[in-house]
């Protein structure tokens, strides 16, 4: 499964980018909200991705923030919802304001959304407001003070995880190395690097 790209962006248009990577050009789907994030080509970037296997093509959805893509990957969990509806969703609004929306019940407000309707807006709150509470809740233990997005927080945490360290020890290495780093935004290599240190070490 391709996971992300990192290559040369070569073309920018509000809908799709083709990203060089070694001499392949890869065509990525992209919302809008993307698209505002991309700097001009050609220059090197790196999109998170999502594969849609097609029974006559693979299409490649691209994104510039791990919420990006995971809030496409929950709205392709609601029933009626598809690859092209879930990006027209994040076009018309942002990852953030979509959760709020999610979490607060605002169905009036999604339906201000090009596609979405009454029905479609009720659909996406009942089967996603749990889910995003989840997640929400799997996330308190890295409320440190840190200027370290929570998405960035959330994903170091995975990957910890998958390494194989239990949780307890995993969210205490996230704590950390984002208590050491407090006035510094990290990326995810950065923290990760950092909390590895901390979890091998067994502070």
């Amino acid at each position: 499964m391709i996971t992300s790209l990192t290559g040369t962006l070569v073309v920018k248009s509000p809908t799709e980018a083709v990203v060089d990577v070694r001499g392949v050009g890869y065509v990525l789907q992209i919302p809008l909200s993307t698209y505002a994030k991309l700097p001009d080509p050609p220059t090197s970037v790196t999109l998170l991705t999502h594969l849609q296997v097609r029974d006559d093509a693979l299409v490649l959805f691209g994104f510039a923030t791990n919420d990006e893509r995971r809030m496409f990957r929950l709205l392709l969990s609601v029933n009626g919802i598809g690859p092209r509806l879930a990006q027209n969703i994040l076009s018309g609004i942002s990852a953030a304001e979509l959760q709020s929306l999610i979490r607060t019940g605002n169905a009036s407000a999604l339906t201000s959304i090009p596609g979405i309707g009454r029905k479609t807006a009720d659909r996406i709150i009942i089967e996603l407001k749990d889910k995003l509470a989840k997640d929400a809740g799997s996330t308190e233990s890295l409320s440190v003070d840190s200027q370290t997005p929570m998405e960035v927080r959330a994903e170091t945490l995975q990957a910890l995880l998958a390494l194989g360290f239990q949780r307890s020890v995993a969210e205490k290495a996230v704590r950390g190395a984002l208590q050491e780093t407090q006035g510094k935004a990290l990326g995810v290599e950065e923290l990760l690097k950092r909390a590895l240190r901390l979890a091998g070490s067994g502070r």
